[in-house]
């Protein structure tokens, strides 16, 4: 009967080992199949280039526009090569990502083998730790009989579990503070420490060291915690506030209030070093069109750095952006408290100044006044500052002013000009500055760090810039257009530019067929013809309307490639005659370039520095066919919102917050994270349905080589002079396109 029994055990945890292995298996599977999805994700992003579109929008079909039979619709299936070459031939930078099935199935053929091990271990050595628990049983009264031999033991036991040579080696007057700090950690509480790994750290720092304190020594603040407490009390001067990182009492001298002190010091810097570095918010909060790279604090790294350091003050204020972008905010901060050198400038009240430059009917009229001379140190202007004349750089300086001030920009200096110079809202500008300041956190650490020599790419959406930067140094700029607010503004994001295309072709999103060509066919059937655009019906019936390589390509001449979650990228462009406004938000959310060719040129110089590039170079390679332009090493794109910045002449700009983003991201400084907060955060993308919108007969979609020439931001507004598009159909809902 026992043999059975043992027989039986051991079935038992065969079959346990079985089902071990099984889960296992299982579990390693699910894993590889999650990193096969992952890697396919990234693939879709990246193949989606050519036509930028959310994902969830889904392509027309022939049966929403009720093609005539008598019209010449060109079947894709007829020209099986060219399009399905270019989808896999675009993504070609990014080989390295492409093998979704090495991911998938690497770890699941090694997992089973390393798990069944683990689980099949603990079955062989159980039955011998339950025999040495019986054998132990069976010889306890043998021992009870022997009273002799229990004092023995316990001397032989008592140096292996003794912790009395560890907490010897902490001071005499800090051992009662250390015994509470002891106590406190070891009830693994949360009254101190919300973050599970803020807790591993801190069970792990003192731990190592027997629970010594390390802000005091025998009741007195050590020189590391004094740095602590500086810059925590000067957080203010970093855009911080210092409400958020209270400092402890440590004038109490029981050892239950000093150990209470002590961790609530690192409590707090351990907040102000995570702040400092990500920001009092996360951009999820602000909008759900950012995208930004984390780069989170590690508490035991924290803890390291700061107490190991000659100066603890300066190693948490390490935690700051390292950028120049943020340290001249934070001077100008300063300046705009009241804590910047040198006296307060007043422009006196008088007549209105106005700067008239050459026409073909008159000369050049310059007006001189004594108030000239503070108003250029009013304006920064430091160039001829003793000059009494109104010039150009003058009215431009203030034209500038008022764009920023949310004044007409006239150029102009008159009563409310004045008035806007003297007593500025600082309150407001304040405000600006500090979520300037929040929002350079979430950028990349490296970002302009010379040391590095990396170039990047950066470009200001509400000043609608473009820099090219490498080693620290403005290598080359441009004018941009970016989004327009609302659903078609430019999201911000960091990714990497892995290559060029010379004469894209345009894919034109389902997204605006439906928006835009379907509802102008109803009004218009040669309107695809006029416009040079492809109808083409796929074999799986979905439609596509594309636009070929050319000068009037909706693209121009020139894509510049970086695959992101939103699908947007910079490009050339026909309509130049938007770059001449001050404020240029006129595209479905991708960016438009002045100068491409020129752009294009200096990138390539970077990523190819042997290859000499030039701009004359590039533009020899327009013509019909696709070219695409590989860089070994991606550059880093940066879209950023910068509606406060120091320029080069170390004057602060302030631009108008086009997206209403400070608005927003004020609003949840200012009230924490309360009940609205809900209201205020755009947490999902809308969703999308398909509009039932049909075409009369007699819909001609043979292209006929007409231009795209357009002359305004708006569709209808170039082809129809509306003012705005015809109603949607009922039923739709609104949809965010990025494209164009």
């Amino acid at each position: 009967m026992r043999d059975c029994l043992n027989h039986r055990a051991g079935f038992d945890r065969v079959l346990m080992t079985v089902a071990a292995t099984f889960l296992t298996v299982s579990a390693s599977s699910a894993l590889a199949q999650d990193q096969a999805r992952s890697s396919a994700a990234e693939l879709a992003i990246e193949a989606a280039i050519p036509r930028p579109e959310p994902a969830n929008v889904p392509p027309p079909t022939a049966s929403d526009i009720k093609l005539d039979t008598t019209a010449t619709v060109q079947d894709s299936a007829k020209e099986p090569a060219k399009e399905p070459a270019k989808a896999e031939a675009a993504p070609a930078p990014d080989k390295v990502e492409t093998k979704p099935s090495d991911v998938a199935t690497t770890p699941a053929a090694e997992a089973p083998k390393s798990e069944t091990a683990k689980t099949t271990e603990p079955a062989k050595t159980e039955p011998a730790k339950a025999d040495t628990a019986k054998a132990d049983t069976a010889t306890a009264p043998a021992a009870a009989t022997t009273p002799a031999e229990p004092p023995k033991d316990v001397a032989k036991e008592q140096p292996a579990s003794e912790p009395v040579k560890a907490a010897s080696n902490v001071p005499a007057a800090d051992q009662p503070v250390a015994d509470k700090l002891k106590d406190i950690i070891g009830a693994k509480t949360s009254r101190h420490f919300d973050r599970k790994n803020e807790r591993a750290a801190i069970e792990k720092f003192y731990g190592a060291r027997d629970f010594a304190p390390v802000w005091t020594q025998a009741g007195s603040l050590t020189a590391a915690a004094k740095g602590v407490i500086a810059r925590l009390k000067d957080a203010a001067s970093d855009g911080l506030n210092p409400a958020d990182y209270p400092v402890p009492d440590f004038a109490a001298t029981s050892p239950d209030a000093l150990a209470d002190a002590e961790l609530k010091l690192t409590a707090s810097m351990f907040d102000y070093a995570r702040q400092a570095q990500s920001g009092r918010m996360h951009w999820s909060q602000v909008s759900a069109d950012i995208l930004y790279p984390e780069h989170p604090t590690d508490p035991s790294d924290v803890l390291a750095k700061v107490t190991t350091a000659p100066d603890a003050s300066a190693a948490l204020d390490s935690y700051n952006p390292p950028q120049k972008l943020y340290k001249e905010l934070k001077a100008k901060l300063a300046e705009l408290r009241g804590q910047g050198s040198g006296p307060v400038v007043e422009i006196a009240d008088g007549p209105a100044l106005k700067y008239t430059p050459a026409g073909k009917k008159q000369a050049e009229i310059v007006v001189e006044d004594p108030r000239v001379p503070q108003l250029r140190a009013k304006l920064g202007l430091a160039e001829n500052a003793s000059d009494t004349r109104y010039d150009a750089t003058v009215a431009e300086a203030v034209r500038k002013f008022q764009n920023g001030a949310e004044i007409k920009a006239t150029g102009i200096l008159d009563d409310k000009t004045v008035k806007a110079i003297n007593t500025p809202k600082r309150d407001k500008q304040i405000d600006v500055v500090l979520v300037n300041m929040e929002r350079l956190r979430w950028l990349p650490r490296d970002l302009g760090v010379p040391s590095l020599g990396d170039a990047y790419v950066i470009l200001n959406i509400p000043d609608y810039t473009l820099k090219v930067m490498q080693r620290g140094q403005q290598v080359w700029t441009t004018r941009v257009v970016t989004g327009k607010p609302g659903q078609h503004a430019t999201p911000l994001l960091t990714e990497t530019m892995k290559y060029i295309t010379v004469n894209p072709t345009w894919n034109v999103p389902p997204s605006i067929v439906y928006g835009e060509y379907l509802p102008a066919l109803q009004q218009d059937p040669t309107v695809l013809q006029r416009m040079g655009l492809k109808l083409e019906q796929n074999r799986d019936g979905s439609v596509h309307i594309s636009q070929p390589p050319g000068e009037a390509n909706a693209l121009g001449r020139i894509r510049f490639n970086f695959p992101n979650k939103f699908l947007v990228y910079q490009h050339d462009t026909p309509d130049k005659n938007l770059f001449a406004r001050d404020e240029r938000a006129f595209s479905h959310g991708c960016m438009r370039v002045q100068n491409p060719d020129q752009y294009a040129s200096v990138l390539l110089n970077i990523a190819l520095p042997n290859e000499k590039y030039t701009p004359e170079r590039v533009r020899s390679m327009y013509g019909k066919g696709e070219v695409d332009l590989k860089f070994p090493t991606p550059i880093p794109v940066n879209i950023t919102y910068q509606t406060a910045f120091v320029d080069e002449g170390g004057k602060l700009q302030f631009r108008k917050d086009v997206y209403g983003r400070d608005a927003t991201m004020i609003n949840i400084l200012k009230n924490g994270r309360g009940k609205d907060l809900e209201n205020i955060v755009a947490h999902s993308q809308p969703s999308y349905s398909r509009p039932s919108t049909t075409l009369p007969p007699g819909v001609t979609v043979a292209n006929n080589g007409g231009g795209f020439g357009s002359s305004g931001p708006n569709f209808f507004e170039r082809l129809f002079g509306a003012p705005s598009p015809p109603p949607a159909p009922v039923g739709r809902r609104p949809q965010r396109v990025f494209t164009r």
